[in-house]
Parts: C-alpha cells; sequence; structure tokens
C-alpha cells in the first residue's frame, strides 16, 4: 500500500466515524518525517479518543497495518498515531484553533479536503 492510498484509507475510517473537518497535507517535500499528514476533529473529547482507538483497531485487525507511536489518546484532547509514512492528528476544537496545524505546513498546493 502506498503511503497517499494508506492516506486515503485513514481519511475513509475517521470519516464512518464523523471526523469533522478532514484534510490531509503532503509534506513529503518539506520533511523527512513522513509523507502525508492527516488532521481531523471530534467534537468532544470521547469522541477524539473513540476516534483514535477504532482507527488503531480498524488498520490494525483489517490491513494488519499498527502504528509505530501513539500519543494522547486517553486524554481526548490531541491524539497523535504514527503511522510510519502517515501521521495521523486527531483534534478537539479548541486544540485544532490553537496549534492550526494545518496552516502551519500548507502552501495551497498540498493540502487536500477530504470529501466522501
Amino acid at each position: 500500500m502506498t503511503s497517499k492510498e494508506k492516506t486515503q484509507l485513514i481519511c475513509k475510517l475517521l470519516s464512518a466515524g464523523k471526523a469533522v473537518g478532514i484534510v490531509y497535507i503532503a509534506v513529503e517535500n518539506k520533511t523527512s518525517l513522513c509523507d502525508y499528514f492527516v488532521i481531523a476533529g471530534g467534537r468532544s473529547k470521547i469522541q477524539v479518543k473513540s476516534l483514535a482507538e477504532n482507527l488503531e483497531e480498524k488498520l490494525k485487525k483489517q490491513y494488519e497495518i499498527i502504528p509505530r507511536r501513539t500519543e494522547g489518546v486517553q486524554g481526548g484532547r490531541w491524539a497523535v498515531l504514527d503511522y510510519a509514512d502517515v501521521i495521523v492528528h486527531i483534534f478537539g476544537g479548541e486544540e485544532r484553533d490553537f496549534y492550526n496545524l494545518e496552516r502551519l505546513w500548507e502552501d495551497g498546493a498540498n493540502l487536500t479536503r477530504y470529501e466522501d
């Protein structure tokens, strides 16, 4: 599976969980960390936690894709799942507005808003 295919799969799974404001940003020419960032929002701490846990479970069981590391899932404010070539950020509303990763990483051409 290519990094773009993995990114699109992650977006699809997040959308199925009712994540809001799903975007992905191609960063392969900007950093060696990964090829894509996926940024999504949850409407509550419980939803942020649920989105992260469900994403991790489905990728593991259905596709044998396991994150290298996860952070913040239990807190429900900002969950990060590192899938090597794709890093997923799931934010609560205030945290997303405060950190505004889209503004930091996008250059106009590399940000895509996910639509079902």
